[in-house]
């Protein structure tokens, strides 16, 4: 009996061994496979302080020059800067309103022809419209009346002066007929600037009534508004077209009363639009409003931006950054700085900031620990070293072949 009770001791000592050896293999492979609550960025961070491979995010692309060209890459040396603190507001883009014009005619009349659509492209003097006016009829009448008047009178005094000088008239005669003819003259100047002062040249009026005349284009520009037809009645209160000169805009923005003591008129400021994704159009802030609204507690700022190739639409949608007055620290009194990248050169990468860095001939994606942005630019709280160089630009061709290549291992 003694010798059995030993040996299932020794088996049951065995089994608990075993079980042993089993939980610590599982509780092993379990810590193995526990996520971390740490984000990649302090990971990478750790790493880099520790000096046990912090820059080993993932593998290098490698790519002849030919694929670097077609995929767009460009890379930028990564170096600290002065941190200029910046405002950053929704806007609106406007059309310049000391470049726009709303072309009405100066008398009432009905739209003969039409010689401008929507969109149109005009110069200055150009015929946008032709109206037909009873008014301008009357003048024209008028004109050729005075002209008419005008001759008669001039050959009186003509033949007076000739007569007078023979002295075969009374001096009272040739006096007469002076006074007359420089009250013809009188009545066809009037005429005449009665014409002008309704928009039509009194040179148009060539022996015959004109009731029609032209509205020319003011100066150079692009019809943005047009809003008669053919054959509508047209008057001095309401513009029949209106014309812009785009090659410059506004944008227009409200800041908050917050943003008043850092925002000034001249100080430098970059807009993005949702249209033109990675890119940044620099303009300069030409004007703060002296009042508040009393309504959004908000002034209005302006700023005058280029416009040449006509990208900016009126009414489309902005983000402005405008830089303000630079805070000065301590140290010296040197502003402080940090590294900072382009924002078009962030990617995502399983939910978590990265950039690719060029390294021994291939671009390899480094987790970083992004900061405030700042004028089209993302400071870098840590992850790059100075000196390095990151893609600027290309870095979702690079993502896309990243996932690529993973799918591709995956299989």
């Amino acid at each position: 009996m003694t010798m059995t009770r030993t040996l299932r001791s020794g088996e049951l000592l065995f089994i608990a061994s075993a079980l042993t050896g089993l939980l610590w293999t599982l509780g092993g492979c379990s810590g193995a496979e526990k996520p971390t609550t740490e984000s990649p960025a302090a990971l990478n961070t750790a790493k880099a302080a520790s000096g046990a491979g912090g820059h080993d995010e993932g593998p290098a692309i490698k790519l002849a020059p030919e694929e670097v060209a077609r995929s767009g890459i460009k890379l930028e040396k990564v170096t600290p800067q002065a941190v200029i603190d910046t405002v950053t507001v929704t806007a609106t883009i406007r059309a310049n309103q000391d470049r726009m014009a709303r072309v009405a005619p100066r008398v009432e009349g009905r739209i003969a022809t039409l010689h401008a659509n929507l969109g149109d492209k005009v110069k200055p003097g150009q015929t946008l419209a032709v109206l037909d006016s009873l008014a301008v009829g009357e003048a024209s009448a008028a004109l050729i009346q005075a002209q008419s008047a005008d001759r008669v009178a001039e050959a009186d005094l003509k033949r007076a002066t000739a007569l007078n000088a023979e002295e075969i008239i009374p001096q009272k005669e040739f006096l007469r007929a002076t006074a007359e003819h420089e009250k013809a003259q009188a009545s066809l100047r009037a005429a005449e600037d009665r014409l002008r002062l309704l928009g039509v040249s009194p040179k148009l009026v060539n022996q015959r009534v004109v009731s029609t005349f032209p509205v020319v284009a003011p100066f150079a520009g692009t019809v943005i508004e047009k809003k008669v037809t053919v054959g509508s009645l047209a008057s001095p209160n309401e513009p029949i077209l209106v014309v812009a000169d785009l090659s410059t805009v506004w944008i227009e923005a409200n800041l908050g009363e917050t943003m008043l003591s850092k925002v000034r008129v001249g100080a430098s400021a970059t807009v993005t639009l949702d249209a033109y994704p990675g890119e940044t159009f620099a303009g300069r802030v030409t004007y703060v409003a002296s009042l508040l609204d009393k309504d959004s507690r908000t002034v209005q700022a302006r700023i005058e931006m280029d416009n040449k190739d006509g990208r900016l639409k009126p009414e489309m949608f902005a983000s402005a950054t405008i830089a303000s007055a630079p805070s000065k620290a301590g140290n010296g009194g040197r502003l402080p700085e940090a590294m900072s990248v382009p924002d078009a050169a962030i990617v995502l990468l399983q939910g978590q900031p990265t950039v690719f860095v060029f390294e021994h001939g291939g671009y390899e994606p480094r987790a970083i620990l992004p900061g405030s942005k700042m004028a089209g630019r993302t400071i870098v709280k840590s992850g790059l070293v100075a000196g390095e160089q990151v893609v600027a630009a290309g870095s979702y061709a690079l993502k896309a072949r990243l996932l690529k290549s993973q799918i591709s291992d995956e299989h």
